[in-house]
C-alpha cells in the first residue's frame, strides 16, 4: 500500500464538504488510518508538542488558575466569582477527566459524550473519597487541604495519562 499525506488524499478526491465528510467517515470506520510521519520520540518532546498535549496543558492551566483564584479572592473581591466558576469546574469535571484520561488513554476507546459523562461521574465519586481521606488526617476538611489534594490528584493523574498516551503512541 502506498503512503500518502492527508492533504494529497483529500485533494485527489476533491475539496468539497461531501468529500471531506467522506474522508472523515473513512477515518472513523477504519478504512484509512492517519499516521503522523514525525511522532515525538521522547516524553518531553510529546509534552512540548501542542498537537499531542494541548489537553494536558489546558487541564494544568485550569488547576493553576483555580489555585490562584482561591488565594487572590481574599485580596480582590471580584475574583471571588471566578473562584466559584473555576472551583466548580475543577471539582465537578477536571478531577474525573484526569482519571478518565489515565484509565482510557486511547481516543477510540470512548466517545466524547462517554468521556464527558464518565468525567462528571468519576468527579462526583472521587471528590467525596478525597474528603473522607482528609477527614482522618490532621489537616481535616478545610479549603486549603481540599484544594491542595484535588489539585495534586488532578495534576499527577493528568501527567500519568499523558505518559500512557505517549507510550500508546510509541506502540502504534
Amino acid at each position: 500500500m502506498r503512503s500518502t499525506t492527508l492533504e494529497e488524499y483529500v485533494k485527489s478526491r476533491g475539496v468539497s464538504y461531501r468529500n471531506l465528510k467522506n474522508v472523515f467517515e473513512d477515518v472513523r470506520s477504519g478504512k484509512i488510518r492517519i499516521v503522523d510521519p514525525n511522532p515525538p520520540k521522547t516524553y518531553v518532546e510529546y509534552l512540548a508538542r501542542a498537537d499531542y498535549s494541548l489537553w494536558l496543558w489546558t487541564l494544568l492551566s485550569l488547576v493553576a488558575l483555580t489555585v490562584a483564584s482561591v488565594y487572590l479572592s481574599t485580596v480582590l473581591y471580584p475574583v471571588l466569582y471566578l473562584r466559584y466558576v473555576l472551583g466548580s469546574v475543577l471539582v465537578l469535571f477536571a478531577v474525573g477527566y484526569s482519571t478518565v484520561e489515565a484509565l482510557y488513554p486511547e481516543e477510540r476507546s470512548l466517545t466524547s459524550l462517554e468521556r464527558l459523562a464518565l468525567s462528571i461521574g468519576l468527579s462526583l465519586a472521587v471528590v467525596p473519597l478525597v474528603g473522607l481521606i482528609l477527614n482522618y488526617t490532621p489537616w481535616g476538611i478545610r479549603l486549603e487541604p481540599v484544594l491542595v489534594s484535588l489539585s495534586l490528584y488532578t495534576s499527577l493523574l493528568a501527567l500519568v495519562a499523558a505518559y500512557r498516551k505517549f507510550k500508546l503512541l510509541r506502540v502504534v
